[in-house]
């Protein structure tokens, strides 16, 4: 096992090294503009023309030599320095920070019934096989493992948004937002739902739940279709089992 942990280690290095190599490399197959503008905050200055652009490229290095550019790459990684996100407006490890708590909460909230629902259902599903049940998971694994989940989101949110007006969109409603930015509102984790349960405020807690509804029910719904087909397959192996025919043909109640 020791042995096994060492070699691990020392292979981690080397894999973080072709990591970086595939990485940079995958960077040098971007346009000229593509590649300027995780450096370049004003987008403007890339539509300037050629010659602009070559200036600009001087600039930032980008016309050295393949080894110079990746060890200076390798270097701003290491010290945290990832450029500029033209979607964020700001710097990218700014942007990771900022929502980082949002997707931190996304997830905890979805692995609650991803972990329950595939468990649950997956056992379900091999107890009443081929029954109606079994049928009927199985098809919605089939869906969720077929559908991308931007895929799901957009349907979800034209249908119980746009359509029925049933849940909200966004992250918080403008009233929750005022309360949740004003100075009063301690962040604690920068995860909402905390943060409201840490402040005692129930009604930004209610209202972060029910916008969470829909995304959390979209991640869970892709995700939980593999722990499902894993459960089942399990489940349906382990009742096959001699020692469960053996206690089956003695007459012990199924449950």
């Amino acid at each position: 096992m020791i042995a096994y942990i060492i070699r691990r280690l020392f292979l981690l290095p080397i894999v973080l090294i072709g990591l970086s190599l595939l990485i940079f490399g995958m960077m040098q197959l971007l346009s000229p503009y593509d590649r300027l503008s995780t450096y370049v905050r004003d987008p403007a200055q890339l539509k300037q023309g050629p010659e602009v652009l070559k200036q600009l490229m001087d600039k930032y290095g980008l016309n050295d030599p393949i080894w110079v550019q990746y060890g200076r790459w390798l270097n701003n990684v290491i010290h945290g320095n990832l450029g500029y996100s033209e979607s964020a407006n700001m710097e990218v490890t700014k942007a990771i920070m900022r929502f980082l708590p949002a997707t931190a909460q996304l997830a905890l909230f979805a692995a609650i019934p991803v972990v329950f629902g595939g468990i649950w259902l997956g056992m379900v599903s091999a107890v009443h096989h081929n029954g109606l049940i079994d049928h009927t998971t199985r098809i919605m694994a089939l869906t969720g493992w077929s559908l991308p989940t931007f895929v799901m989101g957009l349907l979800l949110l034209m249908i119980f948004y746009g359509w029925l007006g049933w849940f909200p969109s966004g992250e918080l409603s403008n009233w929750a937002a005022r309360i949740v930015d004003s100075p009063q509102f301690v962040r604690y984790t920068g995860m909402n739902a905390i943060d409201a349960i840490l402040n005692g405020n129930l009604a930004v807690l209610g209202d972060t739940l029910r916008h969470l509804i829909l995304p959390v029910f979209t991640l869970a719904y892709v995700q939980w279709a593999l722990l499902l087909r894993v459960m089942r397959s399990s489940m349906l192996e382990t009742l096959r089992q001699d020692y469960i025919t053996t206690a089956r043909a003695k007459g012990v109640a199924e449950r």
